[in-house]
């Protein structure tokens, strides 16, 4: 199982909104935090917008928040809500299906516990349990944010940023 590029956006992208809870946070932030396409994140906020994860501000003030405490948003829940599929092979899709050894194949029925099995551990955590130690999620980031932080409050020489 692999999620895709847009749920593993989507999870940092809330990440990065989690360890700055107090304010908003602009796209092109989280742009240059991740290294990740702005126009990418922008889709994404727009989801996690749509599915009630996230609130967005337009305009030059604007920017992005968390729609509730990271202990109330689901890892399952944003997963399900950004995956296009969740078909792990081809007989999961009964419009589509072509698989000639699907009436007598027991393939579907294992991997469908697999996927239930992993959707269930994903219920188990929230997007707090991704951000506990915020501060070294912050030294990751590009630049870290808590040099950026020190920077603006003249507590760090801006020119080894």
């Amino acid at each position: 199982m692999q999620l895709s590029l847009y749920s593993d956006y989507a999870l940092r992208l809330l990440m990065r909104l989690a360890v700055e809870p107090e304010r908003l946070v602009t796209i092109q932030e989280v742009s240059n935090s991740y290294g990740i396409s702005r126009n990418h994140l922008m889709k994404i906020a727009y989801a996690l917008g749509q599915h009630g994860f996230i609130t967005t501000l337009r305009g030059r003030r604007g920017g992005l928040k968390l729609a509730h405490p990271p202990e109330e948003i689901g890892l399952g829940d944003v997963v399900r809500a950004t995956e296009d599929s969740l078909s792990l092979v081809e007989c999961f899709n009964a419009e589509t299906n072509s698989c000639v050894l699907a009436p007598c194949c027991h393939l579907k029925g294992i991997l469908g516990e697999a996927l239930e099995a992993f959707l269930a551990v994903l219920d188990r955590y929230s997007l707090a349990d991704l951000v506990r130690q915020p501060d070294l999620l912050r030294a990751c980031m590009i630049p870290p944010l808590a040099l950026k932080e020190e920077a603006l409050h003249g507590q760090h020489d801006p020119r080894q940023l």
